[in-house]
């Protein structure tokens, strides 16, 4: 887990990887909540519904850096973290969204719950994946990077500024939209 190989594979356009997202995230999530209510019979629940998230996000990060964004192999370190902070982030989300309807509806029944926190939940989601796509597996970051340190390394005069122009992972909404 430590370096992600430097085989890579052609990256999936927008729709093709926001599908494989969704399979592999709501594959991990379904497989998550049986594990959860399995687990939650031997250990209280709370307990076990960390140890499945923390095991679930570690997953779900590895398919989506070899199958998802087709990194190419195994996600780094680094792509762990920033998925576990995109996945606490969507966590936060959907317990504020629940919060909010409890302070707005006095005893919301079971459908209305559900409508927000799968409201909350898909909301959530859709900027998860924008994070991932964008940041946490965004093309040449390394190279961007190496040219950099090579620039500043080559020049005898000093630190050289460069700027780096980064096309393969554009910022913004439209990127979501625009085949890789």
């Amino acid at each position: 887990m430590e370096t992600a190989q430097s085989t890579q594979q052609a990256a999936p356009g927008a729709f093709a990887a926001f599908a494989r997202f969704v399979l592999c995230g709501g594959g991990v999530g379904l497989a998550s909540s049986f594990a959860v209510a399995s687990l939650g019979s031997w250990l209280p629940w709370a307990l076990a519904n960390a140890l499945i998230t923390v095991g679930s996000t570690l997953l779900s990060t590895e398919l989506h850096a070899r199958f998802t964004f087709g990194a190419g192999g195994r996600a780094t370190w680094r792509q762990h973290a920033q998925s576990a902070g995109s996945a606490a982030a969507a966590y936060a989300v959907t317990c504020m969204a629940m919060l909010l309807l409890q302070q707005l509806v006095a005893t919301p029944g079971a459908v209305l719950e559900q409508v927000v926190y799968l409201s909350a939940s898909a909301l959530a989601g859709v900027a998860r994946f924008a994070v991932l796509r964008l940041v946490v597996f965004a093309r040449n970051r390394s190279q961007a990077t190496a040219t950099i340190r090579t620039a500043h390394a080559a020049s005898p005069a000093g630190p050289v500024h460069a700027t780096v122009a980064r096309t393969s992972a554009p910022a913004g909404p439209a990127a979501l939209c625009r085949a890789a």
